[in-house]
């Protein structure tokens, strides 16, 4: 059996690094003036941006018994690009740190990088700047997205109204299911390694969960049937959480119809088979990086004609609160009941 090559980080240093994984790194979009390779990035804006970013943390945010790394440079990429579409904006730029202990080689980081790339060239994003440095523990990944949207078109949380359509791009709890699957798997391989690994139909789920995307082609759905929003925000944390946000920054109330919330044949199969209520997946599962969004009702037959979309509640008076109004006519109180990135690891 041929030995995997393995080159010690230190050999190259820290430059050496850099120019090993930015190499063939070439820049796409006419707003990135000056990418890798400089004390910083250069910019020419032409409209209103918005930046964002989010940190990855091993034992906190992924599992690397279970997260290929080429997964993971991916997912790190699409978790900040969803937050740029959620405020309907484009994502033109990302820069990209990560902290690495010596437990990973130089191809590791290599096979991160790969990740990042592919992401960058799906989204047409160019990757212009960041740092590495050591870690004394594990890995970490931070990455910065800086996107650009004419000023009247940006979509924020805070500005829902009473009349507008709740509505849910895709499907939800997938990715909770496959990290569901994922963990009961682990522990199996623990318990014993040389147990067979069972994830045969479940590809779906799985992959919501280790390579998510970001739903660029809702916001250029948005964009050819010139929709604006009325608030927006994406399903990072659950969809209880997102909708309680929008409703508290809107000063709103909201029901959500049970009945309406999309869940595909295999996020509701699985959970069933688990002991889980579907709905429960959907509502506090979180990673699923849809878009929630409120529309006026005049843009309801826009709306309804891209198939994933789907129209799930409506907002309502602020005294009226925020309710789930069940399969079986019941109304309960909807509660954040979603994952909390401060928690422990598991």
């Amino acid at each position: 059996m041929k030995k995997e090559q393995r080159t010690e980080i230190s050999s190259l240093g820290e430059f050496g690094l850099i120019d090993r994984l930015t190499k063939d790194i070439s820049l796409k979009n006419t707003s990135s003036i000056k990418g890798i390779g400089d004390d910083a990035a250069i910019i020419q804006a032409e409209k209103r941006q918005v930046i964002t970013t989010d940190i990855l943390i091993e034992g906190i945010h992924f599992d690397l018994v279970y997260t290929p790394l080429k997964h993971l440079g991916y997912k790190s990429v699409i978790v900040n690009l969803s937050d740029v579409y959620a405020m309907n904006a484009t994502p033109k730029q990302i820069l990209v740190s990560i902290a690495i202990s010596n437990r990973f080689s130089v191809e590791a980081i290599e096979e991160i990088y790969e990740g990042i790339e592919l992401a960058c060239n799906k989204y047409n994003v160019d990757l212009v700047g960041g740092d590495t440095t050591a870690s004394p523990k594990g890995l970490v990944i931070n990455v910065v997205a800086i996107g650009e949207q004419e000023k009247e078109k940006i979509v924020t949380r805070n500005t829902a109204k009473e009349g507008d359509l709740l509505c849910v791009s895709g499907d939800l709890g997938a990715a909770y299911m496959g990290l569901t699957i994922l963990q009961r798997e682990k522990q199996v391989f623990l318990n014993a390694p040389d147990a067979n690994i069972e994830l045969a139909g479940d590809n779906y789920i799985v992959g919501r969960q280790l390579k998510p995307e970001a739903r660029k082609d809702i916001v250029d759905f948005f964009a050819e049937q010139q929709i604006v929003p009325t608030s927006m925000i994406d399903v990072s944390d659950g969809l209880s959480s997102e909708i309680l946000h929008i409703c508290k920054q809107s000063n709103v109330g909201c029901q959500l119809n049970e009945e309406a919330v999309p869940i595909a044949s295999e996020t509701y199969n699985k959970a069933l088979e688990f002991g889980i209520d579907p709905i429960n997946c959907a509502l506090s599962g979180g990673e699923d990086y849809e878009l929630l969004f409120t529309i006026l009702p005049s843009d309801r037959s826009k709306v309804k004609q891209h198939p994933d979309i789907s129209i799930i509640g409506e907002i309502l008076d602020e005294n009226l609160g925020v309710k789930l109004f069940t399969k079986g006519g019941n109304y309960h109180d909807i509660i954040s009941l979603g994952w909390n990135s401060l928690k422990e690891g598991d």
